[in-house]
This record gives structure tokens, C-alpha cells and sequence, in this order.
């Protein structure tokens, strides 16, 4: 059996802060941990699963003794804002009435989306669940997270992938996921995708660095301009080394249909040397100019049985 670990929990309270903050007497400890998961649960359902789609990628709750601190992080904070304050008003006094308590609701951008793990995996849900082909959204968002500066991303989904009567995982990796080194920083992030045949889990890894050698902003913007597009190199069509009607191609000598060449037109090839060894033609005297006669071939010497005879 496989045993894994999540890499959140695997790190936090070593590497990473904990989700939640706050102290409590035996008494109460119980309530107050309820009581934040039904925050969280209730965020997400009003948030997320449903318009307005905020993106909302972790929930951190503070506690004190008058109040309950609760801090969003969203890639879209002008959804969760609303106009001039409306939603997130709205949010606060459902908050208050679901935990009889006062609610301060602080809210944080992620400039970087595609380098969250939630997002990512969020992202692929919403994908499969529009009917997108699996393995096309896989590609995407992996390369798109490599582009963003990513160091290593790994995807893995398992269900019924393409409405299959056999449910099976398809797993996409590209660069390197350092699961066991504590002082790398990477993310986790899991996501279902709810379709008219099944569900459908999707994690996500993604490696970022090394935890205090975060790139900045400058960095990661050049190196995805440094990132060099797909190209035809040399040897594809378009007369290049190695391709068609260049050196070593077709036409070319040792390529097809040259002498030497392989399949039928090396035969072809080889009719060329042959219609050079014949004579060029005479060429035409110009008008109005007498021709002149070609000259007579020497004959050839007569045999000496014959001059013999002659004798």
C-alpha cells in the first residue's frame, strides 16, 4: 500500500505557518475547532462553488477574545470586494450570525495564481467538468505553471476520465518534485470535479524552490520571457540541412531519387550519367549561311584476310 503524506501537513509548523491561530482552555478547544471548519466549509460553498467563482485558495482564521479574524486569499479580490463593499458586507454579517461572534474579514491577492496548487487543481475540475478533454487540460496547465516559473508541477487525476465504464489515473509530471526535503516549497492543492458521469479527483504538486530563495517578481517575469517558443529547426520542411530539397534530402545526392540513393528513385538517378556520355548535338548554322557538312569518319582498316584475297 502506498503511504503518503501531504506535503502541507508534512511541513507546517516546520516550514509553513499553521491555517489556524489562535489558543484556547481544554473547554473550548473543541468548539472553536468546529467552529472553523464550518467557516471554511461555508466560505467555499458561497465563494467558490458557486457565482461569483472568487478563486479563493486558503482560509486563515486569528482568534482573540472579541473577535474572529479571518483572512481570505483570492486571486480575484475584486469579486470577493463587490462593488464598493457590498459582498464582502454581505459576507461579514452572514458570518457573524453563523458564529454569534464578530467577524473581521481581511482580504489578500495572489499575484501569482498559476503557482498555486488549489488554483491549479481548482482550474482542471472546472475544465473536466465543462466535457474539455482530460489529457489537452492536463497540458495546459502544466505548461502554463512551468511558464509562471515553477520549478517542477506534477497533476494526477482518477475517475471515470472521458465518461470510461473502468475508472483509471492519469498522471502528467514535468521537472522535479523533491517530496522528502523539508526546506523545498511545494504545494499541494486538491479539487473534484462533479460530471453527469462521476467524479473526479484532481492533485496537484507544484515545486517552487527552496523556501527563502523565493524568486521576485523581476525574476520570474524574465524567465518566462526567456522561456523560447517551439520553432521548426533545421532539418524540417523548408529546404533546411536534412529536409526537403536541402542537403541530404529529397532530390539531394544520397537522398531519394538520387544515384545511390534508397527506394525507386534511385533508378531514376542513375539514368543520368548515361544521358550525358551522349554527344551534344550539332548546333544550327544561322540563316541565310550555307550549312557545312559534318566530316567523314575515318573508315576503318580492312581485315588482313581480305587485302590477301585481293592479292
Amino acid at each position: 500500500m502506498g503511504q503518503k503524506v501531504s506535503p502541507i501537513g508534512f511541513r507546517t509548523g516546520v516550514t509553513i505557518g499553521w491555517k489556524s491561530r489562535w489558543f484556547a482552555p481544554k473547554s473550548n478547544f473543541g468548539e472553536f475547532l468546529v467552529e472553523d471548519e464550518r467557516i471554511r466549509r461555508f466560505v467555499d460553498d458561497h465563494l467558490n462553488k458557486q457565482p461569483p467563482y472568487a478563486a479563493i485558495s486558503s482560509i486563515d482564521i486569528e482568534r482573540t477574545r472579541e473577535e474572529v479574524k479571518v483572512v481570505l486569499k483570492t486571486a480575484r479580490p475584486g469579486l470577493v470586494i463587490g462593488p464598493k463593499g457590498a459582498e464582502v458586507d454581505r459576507l461579514k454579517t452572514e458570518l457573524e450570525h453563523l458564529t454569534n461572534r464578530r467577524v473581521n474579514i481581511n482580504i489578500v491577492e495572489i499575484k501569482h495564481p498559476d503557482l498555486d496548487a488549489q488554483l491549479v487543481a481548482a482550474g482542471i475540475a472546472e475544465q473536466l467538468k465543462r466535457r474539455a478533454s482530460f489529457r489537452r487540460a492536463l497540458k495546459q496547465r502544466v505548461e502554463g505553471t512551468m511558464q509562471a516559473g515553477a520549478k517542477g508541477v506534477k497533476v494526477i487525476i482518477s475517475g471515470r476520465l472521458g465518461g470510461a465504464e473502468m475508472s483509471r489515473s492519469e498522471m502528467q509530471i514535468m521537472g522535479s518534485i523533491p517530496l522528502h526535503t523539508l526546506e523545498a516549497d511545494v504545494d499541494y492543492g486538491f479539487a473534484t470535479s462533479y460530471t453527469t458521469y462521476g467524479t473526479i479527483g484532481v492533485k496537484v504538486w507544484i515545486y517552487r524552490g527552496m523556501f527563502g530563495h523565493q524568486p521576485t517578481e523581476e525574476e520570474l517575469a524574465a524567465a518566462a520571457r526567456a522561456r523560447p517558443k517551439r520553432r521548426r529547426g533545421p532539418g524540417g520542411p523548408g529546404g533546411g540541412p536534412g529536409g526537403r530539397g536541402g542537403p541530404g534530402g529529397r532530390g539531394a545526392p544520397g537522398g531519394r531519387g538520387a544515384p545511390g540513393g534508397r527506394g525507386r528513385g534511385a533508378s531514376r538517378g542513375q539514368q543520368a550519367p548515361q544521358a550525358a556520355a551522349q554527344p551534344a548535338a550539332a548546333p544550327e548554322a544561322p540563316a541565310g549561311e550555307p550549312q557545312q557538312e559534318a566530316p567523314a569518319t575515318a573508315e576503318a582498316p580492312a581485315p588482313a584476310e581480305e587485302q590477301a584475297s585481293k592479292e
